[in-house]
């Protein structure tokens, strides 16, 4: 069953003209959330869009894309309709995975700037104002600022791990950068996308990394990336992923995306993948012997070292049967 989009909250625009309608699309931005079956998560995440300072409210929009196979985010997108400052926007995507949910945000979104929050993450009030700033001062085409793991003291003797595990730090001053990051808190043009309707790719429904294949893209296109640390958002990890066992398989992942992004291209770069999976068997090999003699003596930092290791495991061991499932599937009804 195809997704299917609403409005709940504001008025669609009037007949204006083709060359007007763009020029209000290329005005606005566009939040978007994609959610499945967490509520509590999603609320935090929209409310905080409604305390962004230092944006014209005008410009803005939120799209929450609902990933469950019924629409269970429908009543609550309309509650906070009730209360928005801006247009809400809802789609039910049923088909699980996390390009999928992406996408359906993208098809109903009007904006020609495109702005990431997940469903448990908490922007700054500063947060969009700072990502616009620096997109105009360095006229980027993707920007990217910190986030910041939060982790509570009870998720045991690893929470100091988990909290960075979670967060993205990058340079202590703005600029452009080679480097890109996840999509979280992230601001995108949208024209500079290969595929403005539809720019994630359903390969990676299950993996994830869908970001990370859409951002070499565009960067391998000649897409301009900065990045700036005054546009901070948090995140809050659900229960289920504060534990080492979840950290550390994601990690695997992460660092399986350099090699497999490699082999993704067409033709496939072999020598970049087997560039890459040298430095991965190096670090494996390295962190590994380390984590290892650190577990021996219980260091208290001991997850970071392994964490180093199973990245570099990952970049030797992708695709096939080394892809992890950590998306697509449907949540289970609720009891």
């Amino acid at each position: 069953m195809p997704s299917t989009a609403n409005t709940l909250h504001a008025s669609e625009p009037s007949a204006r003209g083709g060359a007007a309608d763009a020029r209000d699309a290329a005005a606005t931005i566009s939040i978007v959330i994609p959610t499945q079956r967490r509520p509590a998560g999603l609320m935090t995440a929209a409310r905080s869009a409604f305390r962004l300072a230092g944006v014209n409210p005008a410009r803005l929009e939120l799209v929450i894309a609902d990933n469950d196979q019924t629409p269970s985010a429908e009543t609550l997108a309309r509650t906070l309709a009730d209360e928005a400052p801006f247009p809400v926007r809802y789609v039910h995507e049923p088909a699980a995975g996390v390009s999928n949910a992406r996408n359906a945000a993208m098809s109903a979104a009007r904006g020609g700037l495109i702005a990431f929050l997940d469903d448990d993450n908490e922007a700054e009030p500063g947060w969009l104002a700072a990502l616009l700033e620096a997109q105009d001062r360095f006229g980027a085409d993707i920007v990217f600022g910190p986030v910041r793991g939060r982790a509570p003291a009870a998720a045991g003797p690893h929470a100091d791990y988990l909290r960075w595990f979670f967060s993205c730090e990058g340079p202590a001053e703005a600029g452009v950068s080679e480097r890109y990051y996840g999509c979280r808190g992230a601001l995108v043009r949208r024209a500079a996308m290969p595929d403005p309707a539809k720019p994630f790719c359903a390969s990676r429904n299950q993996s994830g990394g869908e970001d990370d294949k859409l951002f070499e893209t565009m960067r391998k296109g000649g897409a301009r990336i900065a990045w700036t640390p005054e546009a901070v958002i948090f995140e809050d990890p659900t229960p289920d992923r504060l534990r080492l066992s979840y950290a550390l398989a994601r990690a695997f992942t992460y660092g399986q995306s350099p090699t497999q992004v490699c082999m993704d291209a067409r033709p496939p770069r072999l020598a970049g993948a087997a560039y890459w999976m040298a430095v991965g068997l190096a670090q494996a090999l390295v962190f590994g012997t380390l984590a290892a003699a650190q577990w021996i003596v219980r260091a208290p930092d001991r997850a970071f070292m392994l964490d180093r290791a199973v990245r570099g495991l990952g970049k030797v061991f992708f695709g096939g049967p080394f892809v992890l499932r950590f998306y697509g599937r449907s949540a289970p009804a609720a009891s």
